[in-house]
């Protein structure tokens, strides 16, 4: 099967060179920039296309890596030529494959891909789609073979319905952003207390390798700690007290839910103190 790019964006670059990598049959880029088609064209050794009708001429499997908002008028023109027969994905993470309109007339089957990995470099994250979780949805017709396309690279692939594609992003949303938001505010608050950035950058990277080490290998519940965890509202009630107001928009709610956590991991423990602070 040739593999087609509609979008020349991080996603496309990174997705092309993980397929050439393996072996497969990349036909090449379109883009709107011409400049971006190019430069993803050379990236992975593959061809520039003109129009986004010849792409999808060549293409049997086409890759609409383009921002969320561009999918739909992507499709909108693409559904006008040819596509019988044809495997028409996109990659959000937040859309569904319910957003290809007319599908089944233009005798295309139809999917969303998403790598459940941050793509943040596109000539360097190609190199972390090896141990990527890929989550798809879509056409039933071909869905094993859509499947069997990322299998054959190794990865493994987790089926989703439509449905719950938001509530799958918006989980993705806090494990990935949110985390980077959080070192962020802790950065921030260390700086206040007389770390220099680069100091609180090195207390913070160390403290957050371990924690995540511990979840990985114990999961959430066992790799909780702290005063939240021990019910020390003293504790608490004081981190709450030196935090200016933004700070404490943030660290409340966190604490919420780190106070639920806790209650899972220690059902009989009396966190009656904590639960009537942070009300």
């Amino acid at each position: 099967m040739k593999i087609g790019f509609v979008g020349a964006g991080k996603v496309g670059f990174s997705l092309g060179k993980y397929f050439c990598q393996k072996g497969l049959a990349v036909a090449g880029f379109f883009s709107k920039n011409p400049k971006s088609a190019i430069e993803a064209a050379e990236f992975t050794g593959t061809e520039k296309f003109d129009t986004m009708k010849q792409i999808a001429e060549v293409s049997d499997v086409l890759f609409l890596t383009v921002p969320d908002g561009q999918v739909i008028p992507v499709w909108e023109q693409l559904k006008e030529y040819n596509l019988a027969g044809k495997i028409i994905s996109h990659c959000s993470g937040a859309l569904s494959s319910t957003v290809f309109s007319g599908s089944r007339k233009a005798g295309a089957s139809c999917y969303s891909a998403h790598p459940f990995l941050a793509v943040s470099d596109k000539f360097y994250s190609y190199q972390d789609f090896q141990n990527a979780l890929f989550t798809i949805e879509g056409s039933p017709e071909e869905m094993d073979k859509m499947c069997g396309l990322f299998l054959s690279c190794g990865n493994k692939v987790q089926k989703i319905r439509p449905e719950d594609k938001m509530r799958y992003h918006a989980a993705a949303s806090v494990a990935s952003n949110f985390m980077v938001t959080l070192a962020f505010e802790a950065q921030k608050i260390l700086e206040q207390s007389g770390f220099s950035e680069k100091s609180a950058k090195e207390a913070l990277s160390y403290l957050m390798r371990q924690n995540l080490d511990s979840i990985i290998q114990r999961g959430p519940a066992a790799a909780l700690t702290g005063p939240i965890e021990r019910g020390d509202a003293g504790t608490v009630k004081g981190h709450i007290s030196v935090l200016a107001p933004k700070e404490r928009l943030f660290y409340i709610p966190m604490a919420r839910a780190t106070l639920s956590l806790a209650k899972e991991k220690h059902p009989g423990r009396d966190y009656q103190e904590l639960e009537e602070l942070l009300k």
